[in-house]
């Protein structure tokens, strides 16, 4: 059953910001995951959440995204989001009832 991963990213350094994204893109991939909406704008429809930059990632299950956010390819290149970004992230799994 596929899983996701939502950042919800507020870009304070757009230059180091850059850094990142440069090699995030393979390295989600290599690891099994693909990019369902990358930097996408979100409207509200409920509640208080305003996401500033929407990405929503999907894995095929959340060791393979686990996998992914310890890898030393991953590990490599966090440094550059959290200095280029306020972050919110999370792993999402579940089913779609019959």
């Amino acid at each position: 059953m596929a899983v996701y991963v939502v950042a919800d990213l507020e870009i304070i350094n757009p230059n180091e910001f850059q850094k990142y994204v440069q090699r995030s893109v393979e390295i989600v991939k290599q690891y099994g995951g693909r990019y369902l909406i990358r930097g996408g704008e979100a409207e509200t429809l409920e509640g208080t959440w305003k996401p500033k930059r929407l990405t929503i990632l999907e894995f095929p299950t959340a060791e393979n995204v686990r996998t992914w956010y310890n890898s030393p390819e991953y590990q490599a290149i966090i440094g550059f989001r959290h200095r280029s970004c306020n972050t919110n992230l999370i792993l999402g799994s579940g089913g779609v009832a019959p």
